[in-house]
């Protein structure tokens, strides 16, 4: 079974990795967030991507991010020379961007770098960068537009989020890896990563909606996960971002969202929600309650099934 899935974040690398196992090797693409990527001590870094390909590597740091066992030493020595270190990059972790920088400057697009660097750590699956134009998110806070990274990692979301924008989204589009992976899916999937930050800029690259209609269409179910658990999000400030958005910071508020943009079939949505699933069945989505949190891999795989399930349900 062939299947897509929409993802970034630690919550939509977990699902991949459920999704991973539970599927024969091969069957799964990730379409993976790239407006968090940045390039910091000369270094391109694509924060998302990473997480999702060391997550299914099995090689993954015990936050969801990073690599396990790492060290510290260029970053203390950084540290030293007085450069700024918020962003902090383990040594291992150094080795995949120095390999990233290097092939990108030899003239490699961004997809055939990320599935080399995939082949690499022996990942089964096929994770795509959802464009190879850059597109980078910014935040308005009342100091003004953030990077991204600036606003996540060096304020620490502190600052309310009163709009967002996904620069370079309009000149961006599909690579071919990404328009197949739609034509030949069997299921879509999005993952229960922030609606806003996280599947708000894959979804904002032209012909991303088309290819995803164009196979629904077809048949194609597409099923999304809620990443709000009893109106807190489970990893991040998807629950405060909509706040200070005006959007309500439920299951119900993304579900709401993804109708908006005609993008599902069905949503899943945790057993603490469940008064909740009348609401989304009134925008017009089947709706699948569930245990949502992903704790150790054996509920990745048991939620993963869940999802699995639904994309072959029928209304």
């Amino acid at each position: 079974m062939r299947v897509v899935c929409l993802a970034g974040g630690v919550g939509g690398a977990k699902l991949a990795d459920g999704l991973q196992r539970a599927l024969a090797p091969g069957e799964l693409t990730v379409i993976a967030n790239t407006g968090d990527d940045l390039e910091r001590h000369s270094l391109m870094i694509c924060p998302d991507q990473d997480t999702v390909m060391y997550t299914l590597a099995g090689v993954a740091g015990p936050e969801g991010w990073g690599l396990a066992g790492e060290t510290w030493h260029v970053m203390d020595g950084l540290t030293g020379l007085g450069e700024g270190t918020w962003f902090r990059l383990g040594d291992k972790d150094i080795a995949t961007h120095l390999y990233r920088t290097e092939r990108l400057r030899r003239g490699k697009r961004p997809t055939e770098v990320a599935v080399e660097l995939s082949r690499a750590l022996g990942v089964p699956s096929r994770v795509l960068p959802m464009t190879d134009e850059p597109v980078r998110t910014r935040v308005r806070s009342d100091d003004g537009w953030l990077d991204f990274q600036d606003y996540f990692v060096r304020l620490r979301q502190a600052p309310d989020v009163l709009e967002v924008r996904f620069e370079g989204a309009e000149q961006a589009k599909l690579t071919p890896e990404v328009a197949e992976a739609f034509r030949t899916a069997e299921a879509i999937v999005v993952a229960p990563s922030n609606p806003i930050v996280s599947i708000g800029p894959i979804l904002a690259v032209p012909g991303m909606l088309e290819a995803i209609a164009e196979a629904r269409r077809r048949g194609v179910r597409a099923v999304g996960v809620s990443g709000i658990v009893g109106g807190k999000a489970l990893r991040g400030p998807a629950d405060r971002m909509m706040a200070s958005l005006g959007e309500e910071a439920t299951a119900l508020g993304v579900a709401r969202r993804y109708a908006a943009s005609q993008l599902l079939d069905a949503f899943l949505i945790d057993r603490l929600d469940e008064s909740l699933a009348e609401d989304v069945r009134s925008l017009g989505l089947e709706v699948v309650v569930t245990d949502t949190v992903m704790t150790d891999a054996s509920a990745r795989v048991r939620l993963a099934r869940d999802v699995l399930a639904a994309t072959k349900a029928q209304a």
